[in-house]
């Protein structure tokens, strides 16, 4: 029996614009099972990533529960989502994201830093990170200096620095050609099937959305249908 991870009841998200009230999601409720892997499909402007930051608690409804392994998050401090976010929450984002400032190895190092993680363990790990991703020789190239699918391999290894349960990716691909982003949903294949990581992933491309085994489909702010028991990804064919 698949173990309940992430559950959104009758989340509602409004906007206020001067004197306009926009509402972007409308009574929207799901739910994600440990080590899903999951797609949240639709149009521009249909509430798909208003959502994303919802489940991944970088924002809170306004009305409606969002429950965390039966948590109750969508009430708490914005200092304790902080904390879920650092320590169990891991995020990839289609424009990279990346602190241009700094250099490959120092970008992925900067999220263990916020918890406290030792300087020697914080370097090994983001070494082996990047390693991993076939990127030992860009450790101090700064993100100006790489390919988009360079930095979007940085973002993912940096999203991994904390070790988080949880990848949420926002149009991860949708910066990269088809080439480079079929690469890019290998690396969440991986993920999911080798290290056990739950992960959403938005986007309005259906090829992307056939990697995954659930696809959620929301329009106009509402959910539309849920592709599962009928569907089948990619790689398992």
């Amino acid at each position: 029996m698949p173990e309940e991870l992430i559950k959104v009841q009758d989340v509602w998200k409004t906007y206020k614009l001067g004197e306009v009230d926009l509402t972007v999601l409308k009574g929207v409720s799901l739910v994600i099972n440990q080590g899903s892997f999951v797609a949240i499909m639709g149009p521009s402007g249909s509430g798909k990533s208003t959502l994303l930051h919802i489940v991944g608690a970088l924002d809170v409804p306004t009305k409606g529960k969002v429950f965390l392994e039966g948590q109750n998050i969508s009430e708490l401090p914005e200092d304790d989502l902080a904390q879920i976010r650092g320590q169990r929450i891991g995020f990839v984002f289609q424009q990279f994201n990346l602190l241009h400032n700094l250099t490959a190895l120092e970008n992925v190092i900067l999220p263990m830093v916020f918890q406290g993680v030792p300087e020697k363990k914080r370097m090994e790990r983001a070494k082996k990170l990047l390693t991993d991703f076939g990127l030992e020789k860009r450790f101090s190239h700064k993100p100006g200096e790489l390919s988009g699918g360079e930095r979007q391999r940085i973002a993912i290894a940096r999203s991994l620095a904390n070790d988080p349960e949880i990848i949420v990716a926002d149009e991860p691909t949708g910066n990269l050609d088809s080439s480079t982003g079929k690469k890019i949903m290998e690396i969440f294949i991986n993920l999911h099937k080798n290290k056990k990581k739950t992960i959403i992933v938005v986007t309005h491309d259906s090829n992307i959305a056939d990697y995954t085994e659930e696809t959620i489909n929301i329009k106009d702010g509402e959910i539309t249908h849920n592709h599962l028991a009928e569907k089948e990804a990619l790689w398992e064919t």
